[in-house]
């Protein structure tokens, strides 16, 4: 049967040094996990996206090919050095994409309690691992980000055994933390998303790993919550922009338990404490944080 689909590869040539940040621009743009190669002669990182187009339908190469640039401009006018940062777009076979995530993405160890692994790896956890098989596709999160790993890393060690949690995920992306977060024990899992493609990614991810039913996935906007939310939880992650967490501020604090932790991630370092003191004034405090290249994500709790 024909597909009435294609698929098209948006690749940026750029240093190590400006990897991750091209990286997160080409994520969070056309949200979708990044695939990294690093050439070791060329000493130069080559950061894709993949993106399913309608078959039929014209693709915007050179306007695509414009947007990137300007904004690899930008990283490198903000003093990262960005090397050639040449931009290609091109459409790719399948058998490339797939080809493309199976060298670059690995299985990802949070401490001796969680394991994220692609369904092509054959590592066997250690007994009592809690494992989620996520494949890399055209949803935003698969636990390579430093902001996500440190959402993830608040989920395993916030977890209590045997005791109730409820958790919340606020912008669920693949649905990696929802999914990570029912498999060591949450319950209840709720997560939503603005856009709904990634809700349907995060649901069929679900079914995947035999949560479906353990946790609940909707479409939503954060900043369209009700002012009185229906439920309060134990853990909430919220790994989206810091605009939006400005703007949602009340929203998403009236949703925290009280002795209950609340993850923010998707900052840059530059925001970090702008986006501290906005959360402290609204009463919570710092309990953690964690600074990694140019992101700093951080736990609070209530004062």
């Amino acid at each position: 049967m024909k597909t009435t689909r294609q698929l098209w590869r948006i690749s940026v040539t750029t240093t190590v040094t400006a990897e991750d940040a091209v990286g997160e621009f080409l994520a969070r743009r056309y949200q979708t996990a990044t695939a990294a190669y690093f050439d070791v002669k060329k000493k130069n990182s080559q950061v894709s996206v993949f993106l399913d187009a309608p078959r039929g339908k014209a693709f915007p190469v050179a306007a695509t090919r414009r947007e990137v640039a300007a904004a690899v401009q930008h990283i490198a006018d903000c003093g990262l050095d960005t090397g050639a940062g040449l931009v290609e777009v091109r459409r790719v076979k399948r058998e490339d994409w797939a080809e493309s995530w199976k060298r670059h993405f690995h299985p990802i160890r949070i401490g001796r309690q969680l394991l994220i692994k692609p369904s092509w790896s054959r590592l066997r956890p250690a007994r009592g691992v809690a494992v989620i098989t996520l494949d890399p596709g055209l949803s935003f999160g698969t636990g390579q980000h430093a902001t996500t790993e440190f959402c993830l890393q608040e989920i395993v060690r916030r977890r209590q055994s045997g005791l109730r949690q409820s958790f919340l995920d606020i912008g669920t992306g693949s649905g990696i933390l929802a999914l990570s977060a029912a498999r060591l024990g949450y319950a209840p899992v709720h997560g939503f998303d603005f856009d709904p493609q990634a809700v349907v990614v995060a649901r069929e991810n679900a079914r995947l790993n035999g949560l479906a039913d353990a946790v609940k996935l909707t479409r939503g906007d954060v900043l369209k919550l009700p002012a009185r939310p229906a439920r309060q939880y134990d853990l909430i992650c919220a790994n989206i922009i810091s605009n939006v967490l400005l703007a949602a501020r009340p929203q998403i604090i009236r949703r925290l338990k009280p002795g209950g932790t609340l993850v923010l991630a998707g900052i840059l370092a530059t925001e970090f404490s702008e986006i501290e003191r906005a959360f402290v004034r609204s009463g919570l405090k710092l309990a953690a944080s964690e600074a990694k290249k140019e992101w700093h994500s951080g736990s609070f709790c209530f004062a």
